[in-house]
């Protein structure tokens, strides 16, 4: 028997389609009834993250508590941003899949040490503490590049899919010296594919979806 895996998704909506379709893919699966039962609450009003912290972990606290009460027993949020609120979504008293640390871990098991971060800044400071308590070094976008990425993102969420603008911010990564590069936002795998440059894509929406596999059967 499969555990219920509760999603708090909408932190943006197509990047939590995108990690549902990621998590059916990777679930070893032959019959309908083989597949992991998923609550989601795609709540795209979720306060803004950089902006509004304290209002928005309260409200993933209060979705959390809602898929408990739901049925779930395991949670998780394809969301990295989202995860400075980890503690406020444990507190419903499930476990919590921790997207930051299970990405830090594959990144280290690619074998780079310089790990160069496409990531909000919320989500870059996640990551920094992450690696650097891991051994690795994070390798960071600065300055204008810093606000092209973000730029990119909000592009994604207003529905455009400006890939050629992301390879070349991870090729900026990679000529600063990443020898890997991790989508520490969810919106990123929606435009960059591993083949599309030259070093290891650690891909943080679809390490989630196989941590929530290997969590739920």
């Amino acid at each position: 028997m499969t555990k219920i895996l509760g999603i708090l998704g909408g932190m943006g909506p197509a990047a939590t389609v995108a990690f549902l379709e990621r998590l059916q893919a990777l679930t070893p699966a032959k019959a309908d009834e083989e597949h992991i039962r998923v609550i989601a609450d795609i709540n795209p009003h979720v306060p803004n993250r950089h902006t509004q912290p304290e209002a928005a972990g309260r409200t993933l606290g209060e979705m959390a508590l809602r898929l408990r009460q739901a049925g779930a027993e395991v949670l998780a949020m394809p969301c990295n941003t989202a995860h400075a609120h980890a503690e406020a979504i444990r507190a419903a008293g499930l476990p919590f899949i921790d997207m930051i640390a299970a990405t830090t871990e594959a990144a280290k098991a690619s074998g780079a040490t310089r790990i160069g971060v496409l990531a909000t800044p919320g989500g870059e400071a996640l990551y920094d503490r992450a690696l650097r308590a891991a051994g690795l070094e994070p390798v960071v976008l600065g300055g204008e590049d810093r606000q092209a990425f973000m730029d990119t993102v909000f592009a994604v969420k207003a529905g455009e899919r400006p890939r050629e603008a992301m390879r070349r911010l991870a090729e900026i990564l990679i000529a600063a010296g990443a020898q890997a590069v991790i989508a520490g936002c969810t919106e990123v795998p929606l435009l960059l594919a591993a083949g599309d440059i030259t070093v290891p894509l650690v891909d943080s929406s679809e390490v989630l979806a196989a941590a929530c596999v290997d969590a739920c059967r």
